[in-house]
Parts: structure tokens; C-alpha cells; sequence
């Protein structure tokens, strides 16, 4: 028996095992240059009635699959049901990795779910609630422009519905860099709308994307994003290095020399500006994108501060030749931290695959890097 519900295309790394609701399709502002996801694609809200009888058909859907783990697994849904269901009924497959992982979280979908009017997300928590007892968090995307319009009382409202978390793309808190890149909102609005989700004592999560000031602004942009995370202090801080679409506005404005991206190197050095303007928050840093040079860039502010530096320092200390060779072993999963350079054989391993990217791009060692990274857009 096919499984049909909506599901929309993109949620965050952190909701790999999450629920996925849709209760808006594609995004509302859908300008800012460095993202492609949306482009060319309608905003709608979706229905209620659409989003309600996806929630029910979704429990229906769990409730088949405890009777497949039941009749075949043992009673348990794990990762031979998850197999299973992969080949057999892929609708099904979120269903059973949610139920998998204790069937807790939940994600609205897509962009910006905090524009669909309060009254009407509350009706959806409360049915997603209701059909899926064992929730224990539900989280959403939501523009800060969005959230400057929501009074503290309706946010309160919705915690209450059970929406406990909101991530929120900070990406910088640089007038000059917002505009440039056509983000839609101020650094003021940014304060307020993330002072406003903490005052709802909701989870706020800011996306902070290293190198989006490219080389002209990247100072700026270290300094300014540092303040408004100050100025927030919010939980959760995730990192999202930029990496350009192909034929993305930012893209075409790199083409037109209006936009000169950082060097990966050059990022690190930009990054280690902003951590250290950090010094006496007391939220959580997470490195959680592949994007990211630095996976294990991770820690709790302020008792992890010094380490966080010195993982970044490491690299700075390296001689060029090495931080080149870090990047390229990286991008190609042959090392994972500055330290394994002290191994001869690692150099020699990665020094030969540097010679051949370089080779392939005829000398071009920054733009075969590129090409690394845009694999993991």
C-alpha cells in the first residue's frame, strides 16, 4: 500500500530523524543571492484541511508500520524495518525512521512556517500532538522579519501548542552584507525577533554563514555577526559556510566581479575573528554541516572558548603549503584535523591528490576545491 503525504525538499542536518510536516511550500521572501532552493518556485499556504489529513494519514502510516515490526521484526521498528520499508514502501521510510528513533521530534516544512497565522499552526500542533503522543520537540524554520511581527504572547501561545524550537538564518549581522545579498531584514530585526523567541522560552538556533562578506566585507561581517550573536545570545550558534550554486544571484554576481569569495583558508582566519568576539556567551557552537571545514568545531560557550581557538589556531600556525594540503585531504575524507599533518605519509598521500586536483583544473587549485565543496550543496 503506497504512502501518500507532502513532504517538502530541504530540513536542517539536525532533523535528519524528525517528522517532516508541511505546512507551507516553498518560501515567502525567496531573494537572498547565495540560496538556490526556492528559486522559481510559487509561495502558498498550504490548507488546513490538507495539513490536518496529512497528520492523520502520517499516523496511519506508523501505525502500519508497528504492525510490520510486529509481525516481522520482533515488535521492534529498527533498521531492518527501515531497510525493508526503503524497497518496499518508500512513503513509509520517514515514518520508520522517526518510529526508529523513538518517534520524539517533529519539523515544520518549508521555509518559514511562523507566516502561517498563529491560530491556524496551533490547530496543526495540537493534531500533530494529539496523533503523535510521544513528541518531546518540534521545530521550524522562521525569518526574523516574520518573527518581528509575531507578538511574545503568540509565540508563548505556540510553545504552549508545542513548537519548541526555532532556527532562524542569522547568516550575518552586517547591514552592509544583508543588503548585498538581498537577506530582507536588518540586524536590528535580527536582535529583536531572536530576544522575542527567547522571551517565549523557546530553543533559538542562528545559522552563521563564514564567508558571505567575501573578501571585500569579510571583517565586517566577522565583527557585526559577532555582535548581534552578543546581543542574542542564542542557544544554539550552527555554522554554514558559504559555498556558491552555480548560476545562483550570487553566482552571477561573482561572474560580473561584483562578488570575490574567500579562499577556504581565508575563512578559517575569518572565523577565528568571530569565535573570539564570543568570549562570555553561554550558548552552544555546532559545526553540523558537511559544508564546513571544521566538523569537530564544537563546544559549550564559555567553558569550551579556548579550545574552540585553539583547533582554529592549529591551522593558522600551519605554513601555506600544509593549510592547502589540510583543505584538499578534508574535502577528499583522506584527514580530519591540522595534527595528522605531523604524519609523513599523510603528507605524501595528500600531496599527491593536491598535485592531481590541481592538475585537473589546470593549476587552479582554488577552483578545484570549489568543485569539492559544491558536491555537498
Amino acid at each position: 500500500m503506497a504512502s501518500f503525504y507532502e513532504i517538502g525538499p530541504i530540513r536542517p542536518p539536525s532533523e535528519a530523524t524528525s517528522l517532516l510536516v508541511r505546512v507551507s511550500r516553498n518560501c515567502p521572501w525567496n531573494r537572498c543571492t547565495f540560496c538556490p532552493v526556492y528559486k522559481c518556485q510559487r509561495f502558498e499556504l498550504r490548507p488546513l484541511d490538507d495539513v490536518l489529513a496529512d497528520v492523520r494519514a502520517m499516523a496511519r502510516v506508523a501505525d502500519r508500520v508497528r504492525t510490520l515490526a510486529d509481525e516481522r521484526f520482533g515488535g521492534r521498528v529498527d533498521v531492518s524495518t527501515v531497510r525493508h520499508l526503503a524497497f518496499s514502501d518508500p512513503g513509509a521510510l520517514q515514518l520508520a525512521v522517526f518510529l526508529a528513533e523513538g518517534g520524539q521530534s517533529a519539523f515544520l516544512q518549508d521555509a518559514d512556517s511562523l507566516v502561517v497565522p498563529p491560530e491556524t499552526l496551533s490547530r496543526i500542533l495540537e493534531e500533530l500532538r494529539a496523533r503523535f503522543p510521544t513528541l518531546t520537540r518540534v521545530t521550524s524554520y522562521a525569518r526574523a522579519r516574520t518573527l518581528v511581527r509575531r507578538r511574545v504572547e503568540d509565540l508563548r501561545r505556540l510553545r504552549e501548542a508545542g513548537l519548541n524550537r526555532i532556527h532562524v538564518g542569522l547568516e550575518t549581522g552586517s547591514n552592509v552584507v544583508l543588503r548585498l545579498v538581498d537577506k530582507g531584514v536588518t540586524s536590528e530585526q535580527q536582535i529583536e525577533a531572536g530576544r522575542r523567541v527567547k522571551a517565549a522560552e523557546m530553543e533559538l538556533s542562528f545559522y552563521v554563514m563564514p564567508g558571505l562578506g567575501g573578501r571585500a566585507h569579510s571583517e565586517e561581517h566577522a565583527r557585526e555577526t559577532a555582535r548581534v550573536l552578543r546581543a542574542v545570545d542564542p542557544h544554539v550558534i550552527r555554522l554554514r559556510s558559504l559555498a556558491i550554486p552555480p548560476g545562483s544571484p550570487l553566482d552571477q554576481a561573482r561572474e560580473r566581479g561584483a562578488f570575490e569569495p574567500l579562499r577556504e583558508m581565508d575563512v578559517v582566519a575569518e572565523l577565528r575573528q568571530l569565535l573570539a568576539a564570543l568570549e562570555g556567551m553561554s550558548g552552544r557552537l555546532t559545526s553540523d554541516h558537511v559544508l564546513n571545514l571544521f566538523g569537530e568545531l564544537e563546544g559549550q560557550l564559555p567553558d569550551d572558548h579556548a579550545a574552540l581557538l585553539a583547533l582554529l589556531d592549529t591551522f593558522l600556525e600551519l605554513d601555506e603549503e600544509r593549510q592547502q594540503l589540510f583543505v584538499v585531504g578534508r574535502r577528499l575524507g583522506l584527514l580530519h584535523h591540522p595534527m595528522e599533518l605531523a604524519n609523513e605519509a599523510v603528507i605524501a598521500r595528500v600531496r599527491q591528490a593536491k598535485d592531481r586536483l590541481a592538475e585537473a583544473f589546470d593549476g587552479d587549485l582554488d577552483r578545484g576545491i570549489e568543485q569539492l565543496r559544491l558536491r555537498f550543496i
